[in-house]
């Protein structure tokens, strides 16, 4: 990457590229976890205190750096990575009274209602997120007027049918595509529930320079069975982006019939 790169991935993620590429890259699930975190915690008011949900966290790199940057609490949730795995990261960084991991399903917490400030979910929410009724769940852990924040992989413009699905994408979407979608049917899916205000919904202004950045780790330290990876570097034509969603709680109840207090 040249130098003129390097300045614009400094003006864009200042407080990111403070951290130790290396540690970023080892903690990291697929591109930079911290340049996209960074790319949507300046559009949520994060305070000092506040209890932040980090879903789908992964090896906790992104609750590690909430932690230290903002001052919050985190609860750091992955189904797939072990609890006593992230703590000991989190007991590296001295973080132990702010960053609480736990290994839990996304579709089951372990939480009381309006019991977080902020909900942000880096690179995970497609796995789950996509169900209609995923968002009414989520908003019954979220505080009146609390954030929720995504940011994840989209295409440029919607794919409905196989017949549209891109050459070099063939031979990978039925199995790692077919549940990524637009921007504006991300708006659209939680628009309609009434149980947020959106605030921003968007690609990422720094998308191309993560792109680029994620292409590189993967030719120099990826591995070959990494197929949005693989399907980045093939897609020339940069259809493939990210983006990032924010939502605001309003004061519609958040009604699933299958849902229990508890």
């Amino acid at each position: 990457m040249d130098n003129a790169a390097q300045h614009q991935i400094k003006h864009h993620f200042p407080r990111s590229t403070q951290y130790d590429p290396q540690w970023v890259r080892e903690h990291s699930m697929g591109e930079n976890v911290l340049f996209n975190l960074e790319s949507i915690t300046s559009l949520i008011p994060l305070k000092k205190g506040m209890r932040v949900l980090d879903l789908g966290c992964g090896k906790a790199a992104s609750s590690i750096f909430l932690a230290n940057e903002f001052g919050v609490q985190v609860w750091a949730v992955d189904e797939a990575i072990s609890a006593t795995d992230n703590y000991r990261r989190v007991q590296d960084e001295n973080l132990e009274n702010q960053v609480f991991p736990l290994q839990a399903d996304a579709r089951s917490l372990p939480f009381p209602e309006e019991f977080f400030d902020v909900v942000l979910v880096i690179d995970s929410y497609t796995y789950f997120g996509t169900d209609d009724k995923y968002l009414p769940y989520i908003c019954h852990f979220l505080k009146p007027d609390g954030y929720i924040g995504i940011v994840d992989v989209c295409f440029k413009e919607e794919i409905e049918t196989i017949d549209q699905v891109p050459d070099f994408l063939r031979e990978d979407f039925q199995a790692y595509w077919y549940y990524i979608h637009s921007v504006a049917w991300w708006r659209k899916l939680w628009e309609k529930t009434g149980l947020v205000q959106i605030r921003t919904a968007e690609l990422l202004p720094a998308a191309e320079l993560i792109r680029e950045q994620y292409v590189k780790d993967f030719e120099e330290h990826g591995q070959k069975k990494d197929p949005f990876a693989r399907a980045l570097k093939k897609d020339t034509e940069h259809k493939i982006s990210f983006f990032r969603l924010v939502g605001q709680r309003t004061s519609r109840e958040a009604y699933l019939q299958s849902y229990k207090k508890s």
